[in-house]
């Protein structure tokens, strides 16, 4: 097996166990999660507090991550070769999408901050996963995932334009903070923090802000939604 210590030698790695990834080379901040079976290639930035940057090939997603876990937890794989959906093809697998994240809902959950393996997610962290339950992949994080989907106007009068499947994007004028997956009629399912009212993945609706203090929270937030209409390529998104 080659040594994690080459990067170039190495080659890309495939993932024999989860893996946790952090925003940076020490303390917690857990950035994202990785399951088994997802690949990685480590940057050529020296290892830091005995973490290394590497890049999730799936999605082109940074974080580092524990040396160790590099050396005992990868082995050597080929390239990574993106599945690359067509729109009516990715409409298709819509069904499956919404099933996984009702399915998450229905167990015992709590918001995880960078939160992708489950039970515990986060809002993006959900969404993408529930995405590449059905082989679509989609970016990490909740602005990526705005700036990546076809934009489908949206307003609180208008919810006709929304399908099931479709991502809503809640945040302020100038960032997108957080993302629902839309089931229909207005509802949606998102996983936020206690700090809004509820500590887990719930159902809210855009129809009316006074039905829940989630719901009425986000609803002022609103920023419009987006249709997935393409699959990740892999390449880093900044």
């Amino acid at each position: 097996m080659a040594s994690v210590d080459n990067p170039v030698a190495g080659g890309p790695r495939l993932l024999q166990a989860p893996l946790d990834l952090h925003s940076r080379p020490g303390g917690p901040g857990l950035a994202t999660q990785a399951q088994a079976g997802r690949r990685l290639r480590l940057l050529a930035d020296p290892a830091q507090n005995q973490q290394r940057l590497v890049e999730l090939l799936e999605d082109g997603y940074r974080g580092w991550c524990d040396q160790e876990a590099l050396e005992t937890q990868t082995v050597a794989c080929g390239p990574h070769r993106p599945r690359l959906l067509a729109a009516p093809a990715i409409a298709a697998q819509l069904p499956q999408v919404i099933a996984f994240a009702l399915a998450a809902a229905a167990v015992p959950n709590q918001y995880l901050w960078g939160g992708t393996l489950g039970p515990d997610f986060d809002c993006s962290g959900l969404m993408q996963t529930a995405f590449a339950s059905a082989g679509i992949w989609i970016p990490r994080d909740a602005y990526q995932q705005e700036r990546f989907c076809m934009p489908v106007a949206v307003a609180i009068d208008d919810l006709r334009l929304l399908r099931p499947g479709d991502l809503i994007f809640f945040g302020t004028a100038r960032r997108c903070t957080h993302v629902g997956l839309h089931l229909g009629g207005g509802r949606y399912l998102h996983s936020s923090g206690r700090a809004h009212g509820r500590n887990g993945i719930g159902e809210d609706s855009l129809r009316s802000r006074d039905d829940h203090p989630v719901a009425s929270h986000y609803a002022a937030e609103l920023r419009g939604a987006g249709r997935v209409q393409r699959c990740h390529d892999g390449s880093h998104l900044p």
